[in-house]
């Protein structure tokens, strides 16, 4: 008798089940444990205490990011955090014999960028990390959550982690995606129209034509904010864009290995009868640049949209949430987000900091300069990043234009680097959250996509960066 047809994640959840503990609980092998600064510091310092050993840390690979600071001249010294924090870290993973990417090399960066872009995030792995956003690396096929810090001791001393078989969701994103439109917009339209409780901590797996014609970054923003949805899991089925992105980079299979991997990523797609417990199909064709209004992702409009009313909404839990929102952002019903002005914009984070993210805010800054009233901050994802985008010649641009170029790290995204936006001001981020006091206490944050944060930076107000992109189309 044939087997039943599967989803991607319930074949890669299946071959790594451990032991079955009842009522929808398995444990689960962890295949790769990324360690950030800030929970691994505590960790560690925990299983230190204890006398713990770590089981595998050959499997784990840490990494400085939350605490470090960006600032150009940034040393580990920079700030009480850093300096608590990154030499700290460093020690800990030696004495545990954890590898990582130290501070001032190469491999230095955010967690969710560093993974993909080093070949440690791959197809049909299980990916574990003290952060939420981990989900991100979904975007290559593996099934990557993250973990409070509890769980992170535990799969270090055990290699393995609790956790209950998720809904299975798929989102197929039909349609074609129009010029001047990000994953970024894709994702928050998504958000806006099902909101923050949608994917109920499910594994959302994306689908369509319009994720297959996706580069893996783009497919990356998916997956990060996925967990804005409420989901637990975003998730791409690997194909030959993921094989070409893959292919080559430090830590992925080589030679015969890379074959035999081949083989094994090209039958973990979901088989064609799979069933889903919830399945969505969204024509992409009418979305256009989104940007936030209020202090959850799902307060969000187009470009060319007003703020809501929140008189008009029929839920009342809702309708306060809105009303305290507009009050903290100091908006009024009815205001128009095109033309609104802002006082800072931070092009960053691992929603919105990879090189093809700089790019495309390079092609709205060209030749332009940032506005007089606006402090812009550029912050590439990993220090790989950084070096790549200097040697196309972006940081001339941004620096010419009157942005700060800085040092790799997570900076305004999360503000647990101490480095904030004033109380009052307006931001707006390429990050993945605006929640109140996200960017620092009453920090008023928008999020958008970079060409959109170009746009404001640039004009001193929120723009539609589509006519900044049509000039350079048009010549």
């Amino acid at each position: 008798m044939p087997a039943p047809p599967r989803t991607l994640v319930d074949k890669i959840w299946d071959s790594h089940v451990v032991a079955p503990l009842g009522d929808g609980v398995d444990l689960l092998h962890v295949d790769r444990h990324l360690l950030h600064d800030l929970a691994g510091v505590l960790s560690l310092e925990d299983m230190q205490a204890r006398g713990v050993t770590a089981l595998r840390p050959d499997l784990t690979i840490a990494m400085h990011d939350h605490g470090v600071s960006t600032a150009p001249d940034r040393t580990a010294e920079s700030t009480a955090i850093s300096r608590r924090y990154v030499p700290t870290m460093t020690a800990l993973c030696h004495r545990f014999g954890i590898p990582i990417f130290e501070f001032d090399g190469p491999g230095q960066g955010i967690a969710h960028v560093v993974g993909p872009e080093q070949g440690l995030s791959l197809p049909g792995l299980t990916i574990v990390c003290g952060d939420s956003h981990t989900s991100s690396h979904g975007a290559l096929g593996a099934l990557a959550w993250g973990i409070g810090s509890s769980e992170v001791t535990h799969v270090l001393a055990t290699q393995t982690v609790r956790q209950r078989r998720p809904r299975r969701h798929r989102i197929r994103l039909d349609g074609v995606r129009r010029p001047g439109v990000a994953a970024k917009d894709i994702i928050l339209s998504l958000i806006g129209r099902f909101g923050v409780g949608a994917g109920s901590g499910a594994a959302v797996e994306f689908a369509g034509p319009v994720v297959r014609a996706m580069s893996i970054e783009d497919r990356l923003v998916l997956c990060n904010m996925a967990i804005e949805m409420g989901a637990k899991f975003g998730i791409i089925a690997p194909d030959d864009t993921t094989l070409a992105y893959l292919a080559g980079r430090a830590f992925a299979p080589a030679g015969p290995s890379w074959d035999r991997a081949v083989a094994h990523w090209r039958i973990l797609p979901s088989d064609d009868d799979a069933l889903y417990d919830l399945e969505r199909v969204i024509d992409c064709s009418e979305i256009v640049p989104q940007v936030t209004w209020g202090t959850s992702p799902e307060q969000v409009t187009g470009i060319d949209g007003r703020v809501p009313d929140p008189a008009a909404e029929q839920d009342p839990q809702r309708r306060r949430a809105m009303a305290a929102a507009l009050d903290y952002m100091a908006l009024r019903p009815g205001d128009a987000m095109d033309g609104l002005s802002i006082d800072w914009v931070f092009i960053g984070s691992c929603a919105g900091g990879r090189l093809e993210d700089l790019r495309e805010a390079a092609r709205v800054v060209g030749d332009r300069r940032v506005a007089a009233n606006v402090t812009a901050w550029v912050v590439p994802g990993s220090t790989a990043v950084r070096l790549a985008a200097e040697a196309e010649g972006l940081d001339a641009i941004f620096t010419r234009a009157g942005f700060q170029w800085r040092h790799s790290g997570c900076s305004l995204c999360a503000a647990s680097n101490g480095e904030t936006v004033p109380p009052g001001q307006r931001c707006v981020a390429t990050s993945n959250r605006n929640f109140v006091g996200r960017q620092g206490p009453g920090a008023r944050t928008h999020l958008a996509s970079p060409a959109t944060a170009a746009a404001a930076a640039v004009t001193g107000r929120i723009a539609d960066p589509r006519p900044f992109l049509d000039r350079i189309q048009g010549g």
